[in-house]
């Protein structure tokens, strides 16, 4: 029985790793579940899946879940940074699903990887923000991450064995790797005007053709800054150089991305478009398990389409890549101004052409400095989300 938290319990990974645990109820169970201010939801998880523990970052939150909880669950009901922590490192936990979006995922995921845990890594800023500090810590600490994200899972599927257990340090042409191709859908604005673009909203861009996703990561999708995070976290998570990556336009989203080999092989990972998948697969890895998903119907699926990316459509994208090649500092100031500009235009506060805007005016900012421990980290992501959230007031 592996004993698991879930951080970022509430949110569409959190719902689908529950989902996988359902369908293997004699192999995993819930010791801790995350969640920032969802206290209906958290109370009704904690209802179904009776948790030792329900964490809840907000502490108005921990106290109405506090007060609303049954005492007959038995649930300790905790808050705070520090007990976050302690959960993560518990003795009694064997796995952490690492969900929660954006830089708050940060400290908790390090700290589940310090601990030597299994972490199942769906959290891009844990490496676009730390990447050099992450991976040292991996290999340190000896913990085993898997990537849930369908584009790395994919890759990580088709690279040889020899390469999956060392991650962050792999040696992609000594083991015959010529490119890595991520794929990605382009979205629900892939074949829209240009002009349009200015003139989207929120509800447009949150309507993705084929994934369900929360709302930060679909406008991340529509702009394919998600893809560019995920050039970043690729670039860790498998030593890749600049040329060794690539990005292919595969709107169907069947393929979920690719390892090209120096002999003409391309090996890719298929299925439909359901985030149980790779999330069953790292569960259970090396082993497979049931994830609830139905299998991929090829009769169904039809044509398979591949585009290259236009950088005049997605410039967020070539943002990303840009920070990538200038360093951990530049993609963790890309990575802030991002979270901003993406709240601001889902507040109605600003255009979605606007994100880009804000994001670049960021990035021609960074000052080059030290980044040598997490307080560094987390000091320049202050001051960029200062800078961003100027910028947003100026347009």
């Amino acid at each position: 029985m592996q004993r698991m938290v879930i951080l970022g319990a509430t949110g569409s990974i959190g719902s689908s790793t529950l989902s996988v645990i359902e369908s293997n109820p004699d192999a995993y169970s819930v010791y801790a579940l995350v969640a920032n201010t969802s206290v209906d939801k958290m109370l009704e998880l904690c209802e179904t899946h009776r948790p030792q523990i329900a964490h809840m970052v907000d502490g108005q939150a921990a106290k109405s879940l506090k007060q609303r909880l049954p005492t007959s669950l038995n649930v300790e009901i905790t808050t705070g940074e520090d007990q976050l922590v302690d959960i993560v490192s518990a003795s009694g936990v064997d796995s952490v699903m690492a969900a929660i979006v954006g830089a708050a995922g940060l400290v908790p995921t390090l700290a589940a990887v310090k601990a030597g845990k299994r972490v199942l890594l769906a959290n891009k800023e844990s490496l676009v923000m730390s990447g050099r500090l992450f991976i040292d810590e991996i290999r340190r600490s000896g913990a085993r991450v898997l990537p849930v994200d369908s584009e790395h899972n994919a890759i990580y599927q088709a690279l040889p064995e020899s390469l999956q257990n060392n991650i962050g340090y792999c040696e992609l042409e000594k083991a015959g790797v010529s490119h890595i191709l991520l794929t990605g859908s382009g979205g629900p604005f892939l074949t829209s005007e240009l002009a349009s673009l200015a003139s989207m909203t929120p509800a447009q861009a949150c309507k993705h053709p084929n994934w369900s996703m929360g709302r930060k990561i679909s406008v991340d999708s529509a702009t394919m800054m998600n893809k560019g995070l995920e050039y970043i976290e690729a670039r860790w998570l498998f030593n890749a150089a600049d040329e060794q990556l690539k990005v292919v336009i595969h709107p169907q989203s069947v393929i979920h991305s690719m390892v090209q080999y120096l002999d003409g092989s391309v090996i890719a990972q298929l299925g439909n478009p359901d985030m149980r998948t790779p999330i069953a697969h790292c569960m259970a890895y090396p082993q497979r398990i049931q994830s609830g998903v139905e299998p991929l119907d090829f009769f169904k699926v039809g044509q398979l389409s591949f585009l290259e990316p236009d950088f005049n459509r997605f410039p967020c994208l070539a943002l990303a890549m840009e920070a990538c090649k200038q360093g951990q500092e530049a993609t963790t100031v890309v990575n802030a101004a991002n979270e901003i500009s993406v709240q601001a235009f889902l507040e109605n506060k600003i255009k979605f052409t606007d994100i880009a805007k804000v994001n670049e005016a960021c990035l021609s900012q960074v000052a080059p400095q030290s980044l040598n421990s997490i307080e560094d980290i987390i000091r320049l992501d202050l001051q960029s989300r200062t800078y961003a959230a100027e910028w947003v007031n100026k347009i």
